[in-house]
């Protein structure tokens, strides 16, 4: 097992000595979160803003290293990679943990961290010591359900869904098995505590103490920020000098982090030198690329005569598989597809079926169905044209933005699976 040291000398939000020479870049690999807070909304965007939950594109694990390779490029004072949403890390474990693996694999010297509300990760605690991740952050709202009942709309494990004092005591209990065991391995823990007035504010000291005995050494205590369409909309959010007075009593018990910047899902550059913006097309272009991986070597097509993409998925019988050659483009075979039902069964059928495949390049298809598709590793392409002009763009390694159609509402479209949640 891989010694993890209590080392921040290089991790700016653990040390603000280093905060203007070290930083930090977040890759927004995970969209799904597992709770519902109260106080939270990850539907909209602004590239002004710094929350956590927000991003302005999505990464799959592959395209994560590749856009972290350019940014280490341009800005060689990163010295952390972490994973902090848009939703939960441990919402998408799949998507989490190979992200990790990569970015430890290709870049060694980097610190590893992670930002999460604490539910799921337990099953990957002793793999996240393996792999050498450092820091983690957990946000921690009230160790008492009754209070937590108040801040959070629902609680999910698997597929149940509990609420109220029930989801609360839930989490809460996952929680403390998860930072015990994370401090029991060696790794530095932060607790975030967002403040809400009239909730949890006079709360906050209980959560600090408790946190301490289970073996966190920061606290932070963030002023909760009102958002749109939810139910602590209306919340004032507490002022400066009672922040404050909150982080002194706090503090009795862990020292208090001043210097949080409340940063993106996809925050890169120094803590007070926030390089979203500039950053933001390389970002987008990233994520809009096809990875080319040796183990994938082909492309699946849903077509009805063999020369367009022009069927939707759902619909489609079979795939063509194609690949490249020396020569061109060759088509390999046909494959058939699941039969119909069946549910989200039907689509991880489809994952194993096509799992040599980079790709997919289909007319139309599902929220369902893209979202198992990409955990498995498989890029689905909504496109109208050639079959050609498809692979050219996958093969070629760049954007395939230019494919792409608007997707219309009806037939195939389903629920995402992505919560409401914060970090």
């Amino acid at each position: 097992m891989n010694e993890i040291k209590r080392d921040s000398s290089r991790h700016p939000c653990f040390n603000p000595q280093v905060k203007g020479e070290c930083g930090r870049v977040h890759l927004p690999v995970a969209p799904s979160c597992n709770i519902r807070c109260n106080y939270c909304n990850r539907r909209f965007d602004c590239v002004n803003e710094s929350r956590p939950g927000v991003t302005s594109a999505l990464l799959r694990p592959e395209q994560a290293r590749s856009y972290l390779a350019e940014v280490l490029a341009r800005e060689p004072r990163i010295t952390v990679a972490g994973i902090a949403g848009p939703g939960d890390p441990f919402a998408n474990p799949q998507e989490t943990m190979t992200t990790l693996r990569l970015v430890r694999q290709d870049f060694p010297a980097l610190l590893l961290c992670l930002a999460t509300n604490g539910l799921g990760i337990m099953p990957y605690v002793d793999e996240l010591a393996e792999l050498g991740v450092s820091h983690v952050t957990v946000t921690v709202n009230a160790v008492d359900p009754a209070i937590g009942a108040r801040i959070y709309g629902w609680v999910r494990e698997g597929k149940v869904i509990y609420r109220g004092a029930t989801g609360a005591q839930l989490l809460l209990a996952r929680q403390e098995e998860a930072i015990r065991r994370l401090s029991a391995h060696g790794l530095t823990i932060k607790i975030n505590t967002v403040i809400i007035p009239g909730i949890n504010d006079q709360h906050a000291p209980a959560v600090a103490a408790r946190m301490r005995e289970l073996g966190a050494s920061l606290h932070n205590c963030m002023a909760m920020v009102p958002n749109a369409d939810t139910p602590l909309a209306e919340v004032v959010p507490p002022a400066p000098a009672a922040l404050e007075a909150i982080r002194e009593k706090c503090g009795q018990h862990l020292p208090q982090m001043r210097h949080c910047t409340r940063c993106r899902a996809d925050a890169v550059g120094l803590l007070g030198d926030d390089r979203q913006q500039e950053f933001g097309a390389c970002l987008a272009t990233h994520s809009r690329r096809v990875p080319a991986t040796a183990d994938r070597p082909h492309v699946a097509v849903a077509t009805m005569e063999g020369m367009l993409v022009n069927e939707h998925l759902g619909a489609a019988g079979r795939f063509q598989i194609w690949t490249r050659t020396a020569d061109g483009f060759q088509l390999l075979e046909e494959r058939p597809a699941p039969a119909p039902g069946g549910g989200e069964g039907r689509w991880q059928a489809l994952a194993r079926t096509l799992g040599d495949c980079r790709a997919v390049l289909v007319s139309g298809i599902g929220d369902t169905p893209e979202r198992i598709l990409r955990a498995a590793g498989i890029e689905p392409v909504t496109m109208a044209g050639f079959i050609a002009s498809g692979l050219a763009a996958v093969y070629g390694g760049g954007s395939v933005s230019h494919l792409r159609v608007r997707r219309a509402s009806g037939a195939g479209s389903g629920c995402s699976g992505k919560g409401g949640g914060c970090l």
